[in-house]
């Protein structure tokens, strides 16, 4: 005996309320307005693989199933999260069933949170895009510049989801007024409830949801902004470990350690914890901003940082974070130098572009007798057998090649005992020169 479909009045709000057309949809209009890339998409008749990325709660589900609805389409939905290859091999045979069969059906293949996905899991799509068995559509919090292999990346448009906007918010409150899924909030506890989503459609339905239930049980008609509060509690801080509020935080914190301001990064920092940033991906972030932005200037900075990265494996959370927070701190009063930096950025384009020079004999190694007897290592000088262990006049680049002077220390921290000792090196190099 077959069960009987369930009620509407039993299906979660998020489903009663998720649009059937594309004029439905609320928010995206720099995609789904008139004139708008996915919008010329919708009615070219022709889908096309292609990237959502976005924060939670923007659409990109409904986005990707309002496209199997406008084309026919056969949907399947994987997710990256529990699915793996046999999830991958299944859609394939359901879709090449589709398209064999007497309808000859399209199918979009749906990847919810892609860049779960390792290299080989991603690379098993790409045949079947490229054959055209499948629409690939992946959707992603992570940028998929780094988070999605370049292989699929290059075949797929990628389309930037927005966070709902506050407006897209109360107009979501309204739709759910509309169906009388909500009892009337006031104005206080509205606003309230619009901050607490966060631009989030799915975290404000869900709420809207829990806030039913309550209101229903303790007979509050309406909503106060004081009941809200005391249902709600502490106010959770929404963070995406992806897109762009990450790397626009990550960017501040770079930012304000760069430009020696402690309370700055310190905000930065907690602010990214508190969002449920991965501490060790803060940590890896504190050893890049020792090598890019303080180098030399003082080389402790960057012991420092992996010794913070080091206590936090120890220690983990909440203990390690005071680790964490000491070494960025000690980041952004540390002299700063970006010499290093520099030095390698101009010594890897000048070997880009320069051709391949040939080591000079004497600075080659001579392990056998052969090499020997063609001079390989003669000439050289032993610098520890020189005063001060320093063969002035040596020539340790390719013959004929001038020197390029990539690394021009700073005049801060460490740095300027580096240029000092540099100067007087090169003087004494000079004054060989000038003997010969």
């Amino acid at each position: 005996m077959s069960k009987a479909p369930p009620s509407p009045l039993h299906q979660p709000l998020a489903e009663r309320l998720r649009p059937h057309t594309l004029g439905e949809v609320i928010g995206q209009q720099h995609l789904l307005g008139e004139g708008m890339p996915l919008r010329i998409a919708f009615e070219s008749g022709q889908p096309h693989s292609c990237i959502l990325w976005g924060p939670p709660g923007t659409g990109k589900t409904t986005i990707a199933r309002l496209m199997a609805h406008a084309f026919g389409a056969q949907f399947i939905s994987i997710s990256a999260v529990l699915g793996g290859v046999k999830d991958i091999r299944e859609a394939v045979e359901l879709a090449e069933a589709a398209r064999d069969g007497l309808q000859q059906q399209r199918t979009i293949v749906f990847v919810d949170e892609v860049h779960r996905f390792n290299k080989s899991q991603q690379d098993a799509f790409l045949p079947h895009v490229e054959s055209g068995l499948f629409t690939f559509i992946g959707a992603t919090t992570e940028n998929p510049s780094f988070e999605v292999n370049s292989a699929l990346l290059s075949r797929a448009a990628v389309y930037v989801l927005q966070a709902l906007t506050e407006d897209d918010l109360k107009l979501i409150v309204q739709r759910a007024r509309g169906i009388d899924a909500v009892p009337p909030l006031e104005d206080a506890a509205l606003e309230r409830l619009i901050a607490y989503a966060d631009g989030d459609a799915r975290r404000l339905l869900n709420t809207l949801e829990t806030l039913s239930v309550a209101a229903r049980q303790q007979k509050q008609d309406p909503i106060t902004d004081e009941w809200l509060l005391k249902v709600l509690g502490e106010r959770m801080r929404r963070y995406d470990k992806g897109g762009e509020q990450f790397y626009d935080t990550i960017s501040a914190l770079h930012k304000s350690v760069r430009g020696s301001d402690p309370d700055a990064a310190l905000y930065w920092f907690v602010r990214m914890l508190d969002g449920g940033a991965d501490p060790r991906y803060m940590a890896r972030r504190f050893v890049r901003m020792a090598a890019e932005d303080i180098g030399l200037a003082d080389p402790r900075a960057l012991r420092l940082a992996l010794d913070a990265a080091e206590v936090y494996e120890r220690l983990g959370s909440p203990e390690g974070e005071l680790a964490l927070a000491e070494a960025v701190i000690y980041l952004a009063m540390a002299p700063k130098s970006n010499a290093v930096y520099k030095a390698y950025k101009a010594a890897q384009a000048f070997v880009k572009k320069d051709g391949t020079r040939s080591v000079p004999m004497h600075l080659r190694n001579a392990p056998t007798k052969l090499m020997k007897e063609l001079d390989y290592g003669k000439g050289y000088r032993y610098a520890h057998d020189e005063d001060d262990a320093f063969a002035a006049g040596e020539q340790y680049l390719p013959e004929g090649m001038t020197q390029p002077g990539f690394y021009q220390p700073v005049e801060r921290g460490l740095e300027i005992k580096i240029a000092e000792k540099l100067r007087q090196l090169r003087a004494l190099n000079e004054q060989s020169a000038q003997r010969r």
